[in-house]
Formats: C-alpha cells, structure tokens, sequence
C-alpha cells in the first residue's frame, strides 16, 4: 500500500469524532440524521466529517428514495489495518538488524582494539576492516582539510602502518584526497559493511 494513502487514512481517522461515527457505523448502516441525533451532533458537523470519512473510502453511502445510507467499508479498514501491521513488523526487523550489526560493531572493536586505544591488527576480513576504519575516523573532524603529515600522525596513534591505513580511508571512501590534503567525506558516501 502506498505511504501517502496510509498516511492520508490515519489523518482521517486521527479525530474522536470520526472514530465514533465508524463505531456506529460498524452496527449497521444509518442515515446523517441519525447519525447526528446519537452522537449529540449538528447535521452538518456529520456532514464534514462523513466526507474526510468517504474521502478515503471508509465509507460509501446509497441512496433510498430521499434518504442517504452510509455504510462502513470494512474492506478498506482491513486493508489498512493489514498495511500498518506490516510496516509495523518491517521497521521492527530492521531496528532488529541494526542493533545486531551495533552489536558485532562493538564486538569486532573489542576484539581488534587494545585497551588503550591500539590497533592490534588490521582485519582481513573486509566487514570487520570497515567496522575498525570507520572506529578509527570517527575521531578527525568534518570541514576540517589535514595534511598528510596530520593523517599520518593521527593513525599512528592507533597503528604504525599509517599508509596502508591512509589508503584505506581514501579507497573506502571515508576521505577525499586533493593535493595532499585530506578531507572527510559525508557518512553517506562511506562503504557499509
């Protein structure tokens, strides 16, 4: 189901009012007057709210000589209830998957980190190479352009192969190099583990 429908839906329904005329409506159809006489409501109070209700297709009406019947569309209330739940599960899934990732984050770190801040090793493995490079950017700062002289001896805080590192920022693209001068790059463009 479209977002925009969804959303539109639940702005719909998002008002006390319309909740009690679906609530009535889920008894069995009934004309706007009735509507209005049960819920203590002006005719045209029931009217305005009767058309954000038909506007997304919770209700239909019919025609009977001079009377108009409203009927509620369980249909589309399942269908949305149905697409809410579902999003619901998705966006639980991926919260699921980033806290399972945070998790080896945090593990590969402990793993591959003294406990004075060194690197031991550089992983072989490329998803725990990225978590460690990422480890070791995190501490330069946006907007700032280093020299390489400066990058240099910013990774030799945590390793001596201060190159092979350097390198890796860049191929990685967690930097920009320009003339010997580096420059973080937005986290958007760093490769994802």
């Amino acid at each position: 189901m479209q977002l925009d429908k969804l959303v539109a839906f639940y702005k719909a329904m998002g008002d006390p009012t319309r909740i009690r005329i679906v609530k009535l409506l889920a008894g069995g159809s009934l004309h706007g007057q009735a509507i209005a006489g049960k819920l203590g409501l002006s005719p045209p109070t029931i009217t305005h709210h009767l058309k954000k209700l038909r506007d997304v297709h919770v209700v239909f009406e019919r025609r009977d000589k001079n009377t108009i019947y409203f009927y509620l569309n369980e249909k589309v209330l399942g269908q949305h209830a149905k697409a809410l739940t579902q999003l619901a599960e998705k966006i639980g899934e991926e919260v699921e998957e980033m806290e399972n990732v945070s998790q080896e984050r945090q593990k590969v770190i402990s793993n591959f980190f003294t406990a004075d801040g060194k690197l031991k090793t550089i992983p072989a493995q490329r998803k725990k190479k990225l978590f460690v490079f990422e480890h070791i950017v995190k501490g330069l700062k946006k907007g700032v352009k280093y020299e390489e002289r400066e990058i240099n001896e910013y990774i030799k805080q945590f390793h001596e192969d201060y190159a092979t590192i350097r390198r890796e920022f860049i191929i990685n693209h967690y930097m920009y190099r320009e003339n010997a001068v580096y420059e973080l790059n937005p986290e958007e463009m760093w490769a994802k583990p």
